[in-house]
């Protein structure tokens, strides 16, 4: 069992994206990593010592927040949208 099933995903992606394949915009990979990074920080809660994990979880907040900052430099109310809709502080 999958922590994230394909009908989850196509629901993240018609959300967030414009349709259900859209699976490149920068707001539907946003949310994807932040459904991934908050799983993963329940993941080190109970396994505290599981460093594989701690690295992946570091990359995904660094891939996060440049896709973040692309947002920024791109198109800023896209960028406010999606953070507010993730409820991210920046």
């Amino acid at each position: 069992m999958y922590y994230l099933e394909a009908d989850k995903k196509k629901e993240f992606f018609s959300t967030y994206g414009t349709d259900e394949k859209d699976t490149g915009s920068a707001e539907a990979q946003v949310a994807m990593f932040s459904y991934r990074i908050a799983h993963l920080t329940e993941h080190l809660k109970k396994n505290k010592k599981d460093f594989h994990t701690q690295r992946a979880l570091i990359k995904l907040v660094g891939k996060r927040r440049k896709l973040l900052d692309y947002l920024t430099t791109k198109d800023i109310a896209r960028y406010r949208d999606i953070v507010a809709k993730l409820g991210l502080r920046r």
